[in-house]
């Protein structure tokens, strides 16, 4: 599903990162655990085509993105991988329902309500749907950028420290439902992250 081979990245010239090979099977979730520094979001970037390493390769599936032009890797990135920060990054001046739009277009998809509302029924936003990211609480915010990410149901659905800022409380309620909503997508769910709490949730963790 995901598979590394020699991967670096160079910051500047005097700092270089050189990560171990990976391999991530499909619907087999899994966490970069590391403190900060480890360089595990730079990996993240690296294994979903945010970030161009200074050498080796990544694959998703068979395709080797790094060897396709910059158009064909934000397409690519936009019909197989979904993003999921710390922070939504929803577009203040769309609704809800005009974010997740967004996302379908961006992958050159015609707009599909009825699995725009069926996301948003799942996560408990369908009376959000006209609603503006201003008008939505933390929790919200954080749904409705999970049904973004789905909504092209892809293969990889990556979140960079999600529960960071979370109390115990919350960061379970998030895991649970990144865990069951990659599940139902058939996502294979990626995460990054220094929060040593949600390890135990994890059979394949790779420590940075």
């Amino acid at each position: 599903m995901v598979r590394s081979e020699n991967l670096t990245f160079n910051y500047f010239s005097s700092h270089k990162l050189q990560f171990p090979d990976f391999t991530i099977e499909k619907n087999q979730h899994t966490l970069l655990l590391g403190d900060s520094g480890t360089g595990k979001t730079t990996l993240l970037h690296l294994l979903s085509g945010l970030s161009k390493p200074s050498n080796g390769k990544v694959y998703i599936g068979e395709q080797d993105i790094y060897k396709l032009t910059e158009s064909q890797l934000d397409g690519f990135r936009a019909k197989n991988i979904g993003f999921i920060f710390q922070e939504a990054h929803l577009l203040k001046n769309l609704t809800v329902s005009e974010n997740i739009e967004l996302a379908q277009h961006l992958a050159k998809k015609a707009v599909d309500t009825d699995i725009i509302f069926e996301i948003l029924d799942k996560l408990q936003l369908t009376e959000k749907a006209g609603s503006y990211p201003s008008q939505l609480s933390r929790g919200q915010l954080q749904r409705a950028a999970i049904a973004r990410a789905v909504v092209n149901k892809p293969r990889l659905l990556v979140a960079d420290e999600p529960t960071a800022a979370l109390d115990d409380t919350n960061t379970k309620r998030v895991l649970d439902l990144l865990l069951e909503t990659a599940t139902s997508y058939g996502a294979t769910l990626l995460i990054a992250t220094h929060d040593k709490r949600i390890k135990d949730n994890f059979s394949n963790t790779y420590q940075l």
